[in-house]
């Protein structure tokens, strides 16, 4: 297809350029393995031009006029809203995402870049008193300078604006690195944009490649001062070591294992729905979604019938299908990884109330429930469409058994009373938890970010703004200070 094709490049210093490296990454459409386009990979060598650019550029933009930058936002907003319709089908062929889940990742987008327009004002100096006569003390909030953005294949566009809007709004450049599965929604379309946009070359550049090429020059290149890192605990843990030996500031938005609570005061059928949504939107390759779900077990009979009904419904197929709620996982490696874990927790002792089959990377949802209580399944990120069920008798329990878990993202609680559901809410080690809706959220003012190996830092409002920019301060002597030698 020539839309992928025509951005399966490099991006450096407002240049496409074929990339340096020793092979190609083959970009396939997950659900029919289409071939969309094949990309060299970028060099080590275009690592280095990639940030060299970036730090050229981005000492200009820094003295750019706020005003003048917030102008590039808005015109970035106005392409997306205009090109809406060829990004979802983007999101649909390259991500194997459902035209819902698509949707959803554009809209969110768009609010981001709404953001990023005020975010370019956003940034305030203080004068704050001194104990020393004489003395005024300014504090300067300044852009870090240059940013490495490493993105994940699930979210791709969104989670890739959600750093790279921010960043440049204010005063910033960017290297982006998209997944190797999403290189064109990820990366190519997203340097599209701005450039059309108008942003001056060398401020956003993207970096087609993969460790087994680059090794860590992304990370550990002398020229970024904040990476922005989206993906497993397992890398992210790597990410955090490299950085932090190279003195560097790290963001990192790592796996999740959401509980979703069902009290026994809650509303079922919206409970039911609501976890439904929260354990399938995009097969479950969400690292907010619901992994487990616990109910009371005054509830659990009908909540467990309600909700086996429900699933039983969900359609699996082809994601340009708009009837289609589970379209395909990313790719083989996945498909066969869950469908193992899967076996593995029948040997254990699950009961599958719900047996999806798996055919090619399509996965048909599975409900399991009786997992034995010391499995390590309940501690594990399930990366697709399989959802365990665990009862519990009060709240007490309930709070034990969603903190019984090295991870803390997201996490939600269903009952009647919202108070009840706050109090239980502070209880969880969560870096975010919903009252009576979804585990999956993300608006652009709210904190986002985990506990635990959940993460590191947080992005969104007044959090992009401490992850991008660095304090700076100026005291200035109006007298004469007297020195003691």
């Amino acid at each position: 297809m020539s839309f992928f094709s025509d951005l399966a490049y490099q991006y450096i210093d407002g240049e496409w350029r074929v990339g340096s490296g020793s092979w190609d990454i083959i970009d396939f459409n997950p659900y029919d393995q289409e071939k969309l386009a094949s990309v060299t990979v970028a060099g080590v060598d275009q690592v280095d031009e990639a940030y060299r650019a970036a730090e050229r550029a981005q000492r200009e933009w820094a003295r750019t006029n706020p005003y003048s930058r917030r102008l590039i936002f808005e015109n970035a907003l106005r392409i997306v809203q205009e090109r809406e319709n060829d990004i979802i089908e983007a999101i649909v062929v390259e991500l194997g995402g459902t035209r819902l889940k698509a949707s959803y990742e554009v809209r969110t987008a768009q609010e981001f870049l709404r953001e990023a327009v005020q975010l370019a004002l956003r940034p305030e100096g203080r004068i704050v008193p001194s104990p020393v006569d004489g003395k005024e003390n300014r504090v300067y909030r300044l852009p870090v300078g240059v940013i490495g953005v490493i993105s994940p294949y699930n979210f791709p566009f969104l989670v890739t604006l959600k750093s790279v809007a921010p960043a440049l709004a204010l005063g910033n450049a960017v290297v982006v690195k998209p997944n190797q599965n999403t290189p064109v929604v990820g990366g190519g379309l997203i340097a599209k944009i701005f450039e059309d946009a108008g942003l001056p070359a060398g401020l956003l550049n993207v970096l087609i490649t993969d460790i087994a090429e680059i090794g860590d020059a992304l990370i550990e290149h002398p020229v970024p001062r904040v990476i922005s890192f989206t993906g497993s605990d397992k890398v992210g843990r790597h990410v955090a070591a490299v950085t932090a030996g190279h003195f560097k500031r790290a963001v990192l938005e790592l796996s999740g294992n959401s509980a979703l609570i069902v009290l026994d005061d809650a509303d079922i059928d919206y409970a039911v729905d609501a976890a439904v949504f929260s354990r399938f939107v995009y097969q479950g390759q969400v690292c907010m979604a619901a992994n487990r779900v616990l109910v009371d077990r005054r509830v659990e009979a009908e909540f467990t019938e309600k909700f086996v009904a429900k699933v039983k419904k969900l359609r699996t197929g082809d994601p340009r299908d708009p009837d289609t709620h589970i379209g395909p996982l990313i790719n083989s490696f996945q498909a066969d990884a869950l469908t193992a874990l899967v076996e593995r927790a029948i040997a254990e002792g699950a009961t599958p109330l719900v047996r999806g089959r798996t055919q090619g990377n399509l996965v048909e949802p599975t409900v399991l429930s009786g997992l034995p209580a010391d499995s390590a399944l309940y501690a594990q990120e399930i990366f697709g469409p399989v959802v365990l069920l665990r009862s519990f008798d009060g709240e007490d329990e309930a709070v034990r058994l969603a903190n019984d878990s090295p991870y803390g993202l997201s996490g939600a609680v269903h009952t009647g009373n919202v108070e009840r559901g706050a109090r239980v809410a502070q209880r969880i080690e969560t870096g975010m938890i919903h009252i009576n809706d979804s585990t999956v959220h993300d608006e652009p003012l709210v904190a986002f970010g985990g506990e635990k190996a959940s993460g590191v830092g947080r992005l969104n409002g007044d959090s992009t703004v401490d992850a991008f920019t660095t304090q700076k301060w100026v005291s200035i002597q109006h007298e004469r200070t007297l020195f003691p030698f």
